[in-house]
């Protein structure tokens, strides 16, 4: 079955994510490691990192991701903004190799102006460049499915495997699919011959191995609209049934499924919308609720990530 979990607050610092994560009961979890508004990260103190690992180790937390800011663009035309989005992107890599995080995610990026195709070869480039200067790094880079709102590229299964060969194929480099995104972008989720259809067509034009994380979140906005809205489980488009399939999917069973749903204002040590949406996903999958009150299931040692980075 796979790993179920939810994006969480750093409010109050990055150790209390790890608090969250066990009070919502998390198998996996999704953090910003800095402000997701801002280019400038403050530095991460020895001792935030020290409890923020410690905390971790206690934990049945099987899979921990941050997701890169907003502003990062590795498409943008413009040198100065590329240069920026790069030099970024590997703050946040080497933040996230601190906190033997197990991958960082990241949107493609915007081409803007021009073609997609010059979009495209610009995002190669920056990765390219991401995993020279790194060449020793674990933590994975996941690009992220799009809604394909505007320029934005890596709505299509095509321009990902176009960037999955322009890293030539590099194993550091996978994929994340969102099932709003693909929902949005036109690949339809709620039906099984879509569902069908749509995963043949990863599969062929990206490969199912290449798929390292999901994001599980219903879709506002209908098949097809490129509009990234998300919604709660079971009351968008993608609708239990596309859930369903999507949780139950063999090809995806040890796979880590985040929440990124809305949540009640404020950060909180649990959101009860989170502890909802985890509770219902693990009905759809068949049952296992490790969720009880309190994350009682998963926050036990011994720790199961080291084998899974």
């Amino acid at each position: 079955m796979p790993w179920f979990g939810a994006h969480l607050s750093i409010a109050g610092g990055l150790p209390r994510a790890v608090d969250r994560a066990v009070s919502t009961g998390c198998e996996a979890l999704q953090i910003f490691t800095k402000s997701v508004g801002q280019w400038r990260a403050r530095p991460l103190p020895g001792h935030e990192v020290a409890e923020f690992r410690r905390r971790l180790a206690d934990t049945r937390l099987r899979a921990v991701v941050a997701h890169v800011s907003y502003l990062v663009n590795l498409a943008a035309p413009a040198p100065s903004l590329r240069a920026r989005s790069l030099a970024a992107l590997i703050e946040e890599y080497d933040r996230a190799e601190r906190l033997t995080l197990d991958a960082i995610v990241l949107h493609p990026g915007a081409h803007t102006t021009g073609t997609p195709d010059a979009g495209l070869r610009r995002i190669g480039d920056g990765l390219v460049r991401l995993l020279r200067r790194r060449p020793r790094g674990r933590t994975r880079v996941l690009l992220e499915h799009t809604a394909g709102q505007g320029t934005t590229l890596g709505h299509t299964f095509e321009q990902l495997r176009t960037l999955l060969d322009l890293v030539d194929g590099a194993p550091r480099v996978g994929i994340c699919l969102d099932t709003c995104h693909l929902l949005a972008a036109g690949y339809d989720l709620s039906t099984g011959p879509g569902y069908a259809a749509t995963m043949a067509a990863l599969d062929r034009l990206v490969g199912i191995d290449r798929v390292r994380l999901f994001h599980l979140n219903d879709s506002r906005r209908p098949l097809g609209s490129r509009v990234d809205r998300h919604d709660h489980i079971g009351e968008g488009y993608v609708g239990l049934d596309g859930f369903r399939r999507v949780v139950t999917d063999p090809r995806f069973a040890e796979l880590p499924m985040i929440l990124e749903t809305p949540k009640l204002p404020g950060p909180r040590e649990s959101d009860p919308l989170d502890r909802r949406n985890l509770a219902l996903l693990r009905r759809l999958a068949g049952g296992r609720g490790p969720a009880q009150a309190g994350g009682e299931a998963v926050s036990a040692s011994p720790n199961t990530r080291a084998s899974k980075r």
